[in-house]
């Protein structure tokens, strides 16, 4: 993102003023018109306005304030990043967006919102909220900030690709007719598919459209008869484009006008064989167009669903995922036309085929080589470069020369070193997501991301934080390790051992079909809690396969859409407990699991049992326990779990890494 040469807030203010009718307050959201977690450059509109980095958060801007509104990952990040104009509010402790608006908006008060970066479920959210207040949610007829945002990057161009088979075990082809048999289902008519991966997954295609997320700018819609695809053209080469008519896909522009032209015409789908889509005019409604009547009052009304028991009616429906569909689509089509309920692609994509679970497996053990390479060779830099005690040992630093500044280690340099480890490795694609690597009190810093002009530089006696992952072909990686190469405090090592007692609890846990990630969350603090610790984020997320690094739709946390969907044998989910001092240091271990069938002696009720299996292979900092707070029980899985360190990792390492590895993997200390 290019840097702001002047504070948007007052020119922004100035087109909130001059607009009809005026806007009394601008909400400007994180995502993008697929509602993407993780946005392009381009799409960074939130952080164009705030200066806040973090990947989530929204904006409010009025005539006299401006607030921002962000979870617990990055409540210290945020107050870093943002000026003396902008007020913090902290999600869980403060006020909701809505409820701020009703409260502190005057009556019959106007809202704009860009309609293609807001869901369904959070327009009906808002409208309900500020309804009460007489106040008006407003589609913006085109967005604010891009008016004002005149550095703003262009869109890149980058080619798409085929995933083979040999990735994803099932083809375009199979994957079109099981959501052909959802829709036939639930009396569907159509899928409308907005969000990136899921495209992705669907067709068996990858791209390059946001940093770290392999996927592509892309809509899709699917009926019982036709497939189509809305993506930029100059990113669809020949060969992609006879590999997607084999699958029975056409292609088309991305273009907005004509996708919600098109979305208009599914209304015509009165029967699965009718099956037909609009013709396209070229004077079509667009982005920067009024928004349809379609009996959704001011854009916005109240939206009714039941996503447990969907009414069946006689007429085909067009199918919408309200938490994930921008609600520019949802208002081109009568409202008794939409089936509301989360996409069948979502948990489809996550009960991982065979195919992936075993490439998942082996890409994890050459991440893991890669992390021990880097973890050996950071050590070695540590003990002659800053004469610290090193990985194994706790005596005292007794380098006193000053270092040059080619010698220095920072946060950057000591991240893009662990790049260039994995880049060594067979099938290497990128990584997966911006590395985390933060020292001392930048490690409390939850999603904390060094810049080089302002990172830390690496300290003998402080402890260190990396969260890193890799894009493979065949799999997608996310690992934390935490690790201090001086001597750490007795406090220190009580937080990182009750963090890893945690980590092994989650682990181990055998649990009933039917448990959510809500239920299990708590295995992970309880031993946390005993010491009156905690931390502020998930335990867990789904990971995709050569895809977006957080993937749902299941999860294992506190907050309550953790319940929504059950844990089932094939998922992948991560382990990642932590623990956060602010300005001092911070803590977190993270291992991928697959969720997998348990054998168990009895199986009450016949529901079956679940449990874990671990695909991480790095093994933990000893040094860092405080071995008289482990169980002898959880001294026997650290012990297991370096043991099959050195098996999955002996093949892949020579020399010192070896060396290293096989003495951080000896058995703990009875």
């Amino acid at each position: 993102m290019a840097e702001r040469k002047v504070d948007p807030l007052d020119a922004i203010r100035a087109l909130m003023a001059n607009y009809s009718p005026v806007i009394d307050a601008l909400v400007v959201p994180s995502e993008d018109y697929h509602q993407s977690e993780y946005t392009a450059d381009a799409d960074k509109r939130r952080q164009f306005v705030s200066g806040f980095t973090g990947s989530a958060g929204v904006a409010v801007i009025t005539s006299t304030e401006a607030l921002l509104w962000t979870d617990g990952r990055y409540f210290l990040q945020a107050t870093q990043e943002l000026s003396d104009r902008w007020k913090l509010m902290r999600i869980g402790e403060d006020p909701s967006l809505e409820q701020w608006l009703a409260d502190n908006l005057d009556k019959n008060a106007h809202v704009g919102v860009d309609p293609w970066c807001i869901s369904v479920d959070t327009a009906n959210r808002w409208e309900q909220a500020i309804s009460k207040q007489s106040q008006k949610v407003v589609p913006l007829k085109h967005n604010l900030v891009d008016a004002v945002w005149e550095s703003r990057p262009s869109a890149t161009i980058v080619p798409v690709t085929v995933h083979p088979l040999e990735y994803t075990g099932r083809s375009a082809t199979e994957k079109i007719a099981e959501l052909r048999a959802n829709l036939l289902k639930e009396n569907a008519s159509a899928m409308i598919v907005s969000t990136l991966d899921e495209v992705a997954w669907l067709y068996n295609i990858r791209g390059g459209d946001v940093l770290y997320n392999p996927v592509v700018h892309a809509f899709a819609i699917v009926t019982h008869k036709y497939a189509s695809i809305y993506v930029d053209k100059r990113k669809v080469d020949s060969k992609v484009e006879a590999y997607l008519a084999e699958n029975g896909i056409d292609v088309y522009d991305y273009d907005l006008k004509a996708i919600l032209q098109d979305v208009e015409g599914l209304a015509t789908l009165d029967a699965p064989k009718d099956d037909i889509v609009s013709d396209r005019v070229e004077n079509g409604i667009g982005s920067d167009g009024p928004l349809p009547n379609s009996g959704h009052e001011n854009g916005f009304s109240s939206v009714q669903e039941d996503n447990n028991s969907p009414i069946k009616i006689s007429t085909p429906l067009v199918w919408m995922d309200p938490a994930t569909c921008s609600f520019v689509l949802y208002a081109k089509l009568p409202a008794d036309k939409v089936f509301l309920q989360q996409s069948p692609l979502a948990l489809a994509k996550a009960l991982k085929h065979p195919v992936e679970l075993e490439g998942l497996r082996r890409c994890h053990i050459r991440d893991g080589a890669a992390v021990v390479e880097h973890t050996a060779w950071l050590d070695a830099q540590m003990q002659e470069l800053y004469g610290a005690a090193g990985f194994f040992t706790e005596a005292k630093d007794t380098l006193k020369r000053k270092r040059t500044e080619a010698e220095k280690m920072t946060e950057v340099s000591v991240s893009d070193k662990l790049e260039h480890f994995r880049s060594q490795q067979e099938f290497f694609r990128g990584l997966s997501f911006s590395t985390i690597s933060g020292v001392g009190s930048n490690g409390a810093i939850i999603h904390y991301h060094p810049e080089l002009k302002t990172c830390a530089e690496m300290q003998a006696d402080s402890m260190y934080l990396c969260d890193s992952g890799g894009q493979y072909s065949d799999g997608t990686t996310d690992i934390t390790r935490t690790m201090h190469f001086g001597k750490p405090t007795a406090h220190e090592k009580v937080c990182y051992t009750q963090v890893l007692k945690g980590h092994i609890a989650l682990d181990i846990a055998i649990f009933p079909n039917g448990t959510t990630g809500h239920a299990l969350d708590i295995l992970a603090r309880v031993p946390l809690w005993t010491e009156g610790l905690d931390y502020r984020h998930g335990t867990g997320h789904g990971v995709g396969s050569f895809l977006n690094v957080h993937e749902g739709p299941h999860l294992i946390s506190f907050r309550p859409q953790a319940r929504n969907v059950a844990l089932q044998a094939t998922m992948t989910v991560t382990n990642e407990p932590g623990y956060y001092e602010d300005g001092n240091f911070g803590v977190r271990i993270e291992n991928v699991m697959i969720v997998k069938e348990a054998e168990t002696k009895f199986n009450f009720g016949d529901k079956g049992y679940l449990a874990f299996e671990h695909v991480t292979w790095v093994p933990y900092q000893t040094k860092l326990m405080d071995l008289s707070l482990l169980s002898e029980a959880e001294k026997n899985w650290i012990d297991l779990y370096h043991k099959e360190c050195r098996e999955k990792l002996t093949p892949l390492l020579s020399g010192y890494s070896l060396d290293w590895m096989m003495k951080a993997t000896e058995p703990l200390p009875r």
